[in-house]
């Protein structure tokens, strides 16, 4: 005797409760799109949620099959909701708010309770060039380590890390694969003072979109920062990328 397969019971899909204004000049569509974004940023709904798909959405809240794409769509492009094929429109994974501060990623996630992890992609002791000689004020030829990580918050990659660490202070591959690059460097007794950071942004190239399961050309946030420690040795030399679509940098700024 056979039995039949159970079917799988489908997801859950989120079906936003909108009281739509067609008075009001507000469009439409933004006010379908606030009262998700609302939902997305109150918790009410989780990460990884699938969407009620924009035809269902448009016959429910009787509107056009364009209205509803373009409200999903405004969300889509503020990285709070993901497109994905086969499945349909989900809730983004929740983007990682970082201060601006002397601080590594790795203590900033889990201090967040976040869960960080680290790929070593590549570890190199080099002579250093004169560029580099240059900016960690040593000399030419003096030993330096090139080191090229990819930073995981729960599984999923958030950013990749290039750093030039002086040879005589840098941690091992292991301890970066086990630890952040300044929790490292404290356990060697290095204590970084200050740093000179720049922020900017810029399209992720064919490389960096692959190894960060993002769009072609999709944006990325850049930091480049030289990190000096209390001894006012220069430690390191650090080119990161982040994920746009889940990650911001925070600042406070005070009047004078």
């Amino acid at each position: 005797m056979t039995t039949s397969p159970v079917p799988e019971r489908p997801a859950e899909v989120y079906r936003p409760r909108v009281h739509l204004d067609r008075t009001s000049p507000v469009p439409l569509y933004h006010q379908i799109a606030s009262v998700l974004q609302e939902a997305i940023v109150s918790g009410e709904i989780a990460a990884h949620t699938r969407i009620e798909n924009e035809l269902a959405m448009a016959d429910r809240l009787r509107v056009s099959r364009p209205t509803a794409r373009r409200a999903l769509q405004e969300l889509v492009d503020k990285g709070m909701l993901v497109r994905k094929r086969g499945v349909g429109t989900e809730v983004a994974p929740e983007i990682i708010r970082r201060a601006v501060e002397l601080t590594s990623l790795h203590d900033d996630l889990a201090a967040a309770g976040r869960r960080p992890r680290t790929e070593v992609l590549d570890y190199e002791v080099r002579p250093a060039d004169a560029e580099v000689a240059r900016r960690l004020q040593l000399d030419v030829g003096q030993e330096v380590v090139h080191v090229r990580r990819l930073r995981y918050a729960d599984d999923e990659p958030l950013a990749l890390m290039t750093n030039v660490i002086r040879a005589d202070l840098a941690p091992s591959r292991q301890d970066l694969e086990a630890d952040g690059l300044y929790a490292s460097l404290r356990a060697r007794g290095v204590r970084l003072r200050l740093a000179h950071q720049t922020i900017g942004a810029r399209q992720a190239t064919a490389a960096e979109s692959r190894i960060l399961h993002e769009p072609a050309r999709a944006a990325v946030l850049t930091m480049e920062r030289v990190a000096i420690a209390d001894t006012d040795t220069i430690v390191e030399l650090g080119t990161h990328i982040y994920r746009a679509s889940r990650y911001t940098f925070q600042t406070t700024l005070v009047a004078h």
